[in-house]
C-alpha cells in the first residue's frame, strides 16, 4: 500500500524555494527542479544507449531519480555549499540520518525498495553510471535556473564563484556523450529548454492555489505515482520504465499548445479529438526535429494516446487494458504501458493538489468541485488491481 507520507513528501518539494537568496524574475521550485533533473537523465541516458551502446539499468536510474528526490526533500533547509562539505565529511552518517526521516513512510511497498534506497545511498559501488548520469542532469538543470538569474544579480557577493563551479562540475561529465550535445546549444539542448519552459505554465490557471504547481513538477508526481503503482503490481521491468517515462512525458504536447483545461476540452463535441490532433502535427513539426531519428518511435509510443494501455506484439502496437497487461503481457517483450494506471495517477495528483491548497485556505468552485468530482470517479475504482479508493480518501 502507498503511504499517505511519502505523496505528502512528493508535493512538500512544490514549496521549496530554489535560489531564495538572490533576486529571482521567476519562481524556481525544488519540485520543477527535480523534474527537469529527469528528463535531462533521460536525454543524456538515451544518447549513451543509442549512441554508444551502453547498457543502461532504467530501473536504477528512475530510482536513483526518486531516492535523490526523497534526499533533498528531507534536507532542504541546508545550503548547497554547506550540504556539499557535510555530504563529503559526513555523508554515511547524513544518509542512514535521512533513511530513518523516511522509514515509516516507504513502509508497505515491495520489500526491496528500501533495501535498494539504503543500497544507493550507502553502497558507492551501487549503480555507479546511473548515479553519474542523474549527477550530470542535476547540473545541467541547475545550469539552465542559474542563466534565469545570473544576470539580474551581478551585485550578489560569490555570484561568479557559482557560475565557475556549475560549469566545472559539467566540464567534470563531459565523458558523458549527451553531456556534449545539450553544451553545445543546438537541438538536444533546444528540446530540454523546450521541457524547462514548463516549469513557468501553471496547473488550474483559472484558479488561485497554495501550493502553485507547474505542469512540468506535476508530470514528475505522476511519474513518481506511476513507478509505485507500478511495482506495486510487479510489474515487469520495461513495463515499470514505460510508466513512469509516459507518464513523466504525458503533457510534453502541452509545451507548444498550453494547458487548455478539462472544463473546455469537453464543453464543445469534438473539441478533445481536434486539441489532439494539432498537438500531433505540433509534435511532429517542432518537437521531434530537436531529437535524433532513433528515438522518435518510443516517444511516440509515450504521449500518442498517453491515457490509453498499449502493448507491442510483432512489432504492432495493440490497445489492452491494464487487467489484460496484469494477466497476459506483464513481459518486457511486449512492452507494455498502462495507460490506465497514469490516468489514475494524473486525476491523483490534480486531487490532491485541490485538496492541499483547500486545506490551506485558498478555495474556489473550480477546486471544490473538481475535487469532489474526481473523489466520486475514484472511491470505488480499481486499476490492475489497486484500491483507488484508500489513496483518495487519505486527502478527502
Amino acid at each position: 500500500m502507498i503511504r499517505k507520507g511519502l505523496i505528502e513528501k512528493f508535493f512538500e518539494a512544490a514549496s521549496i524555494q530554489r535560489w531564495n537568496d538572490h533576486v529571482r524574475p521567476v519562481e524556481l521550485t525544488e519540485l520543477d527542479k527535480q523534474a527537469h533533473k529527469m528528463v535531462i537523465a533521460y536525454v543524456v541516458a538515451k544518447f549513451e544507449e543509442t549512441e554508444r551502446e551502453t547498457t543502461i539499468d532504467w530501473i536504477k536510474l528512475i530510482e536513483g531519480g526518486i531516492f535523490e528526490f526523497l534526499h533533498r526533500v528531507v534536507l532542504t533547509d541546508i545550503k548547497p555549499p554547506v550540504f556539499h562539505k557535510m555530504m563529503a565529511q559526513k555523508g554515511k552518517e547524513l544518509n542512514a540520518w535521512m533513511l530513518k526521516q523516511v522509514d515509516d513512510d516507504i513502509k508497505g511497498l515491495p520489500a526491496d525498495f528500501a533495501d535498494k534506497f539504503s543500497a544507493y545511498l550507502l553502497n558507492p559501488d551501487y549503480a555507479k553510471l546511473e548515479k553519474r548520469i542523474l549527477r550530470a542532469a542535476h547540473y545541467l538543470a541547475t545550469n539552465w535556473e542559474f542563466k534565469i538569474i545570473y544576470n539580474i544579480n551581478p551585485f550578489i557577493y560569490g555570484i561568479e564563484k557559482t557560475k565557475e563551479e556549475i560549469e566545472n562540475q559539467i566540464e567534470d561529465h563531459y565523458d558523458l556523450i549527451g553531456v556534449q550535445k545539450i553544451s553545445l546549444g543546438k537541438k538536444s539542448y533546444g528540446f530540454i529548454d523546450l521541457c524547462g519552459q514548463l516549469r513557468f505554465q501553471q496547473r488550474w490557471a483559472q484558479s488561485p492555489r497554495i501550493p502553485k504547481t507547474s505542469v512540468l513538477g506535476h508530470m514528475l508526481i505522476v511519474a513518481m505515482l506511476s513507478y509505485l503503482c507500478s511495482i506495486t503490481v510487479n510489474a515487469c521491468p520495461q513495463r515499470t520504465r514505460n510508466n513512469f517515462f509516459a507518464a513523466l512525458f504525458h503533457d510534453l504536447p502541452e509545451v507548444l499548445t498550453r494547458d487548455i483545461v478539462s472544463p473546455i476540452k469537453g464543453s464543445v463535441e469534438g473539441l478533445q479529438d481536434i486539441i489532439k490532433e494539432y498537438e500531433n502535427i505540433q509534435v511532429e513539426e517542432k518537437l521531434f526535429p530537436l531529437l535524433p531519428p532513433a528515438w522518435h518511435e518510443e516517444i511516440r509510443y509515450f504521449i500518442e494516446d498517453e491515457f490509453t494501455g498499449k502493448i507491442k506484439e510483432n512489432g504492432v502496437v495493440k490497445k489492452s487494458s491494464s487487467s489484460k497487461i496484469n494477466a497476459k503481457f506483464n513481459h518486457d517483450n511486449f512492452s507494455p504501458v498502462d495507460g490506465e494506471l497514469i490516468r489514475a495517477c494524473d486525476e491523483l495528483a490534480a486531487f490532491i493538489e485541490a485538496s492541499l491548497s483547500i486545506q490551506h485556505g485558498i478555495k474556489s468552485h473550480y477546486l471544490v468541485d473538481g475535487k469532489q468530482a474526481l473523489f466520486d470517479k475514484y472511491r470505488a475504482k480499481e486499476i490492475a488491481g489497486i484500491e483507488f479508493g484508500p489513496i483518495f480518501d487519505y486527502f478527502h
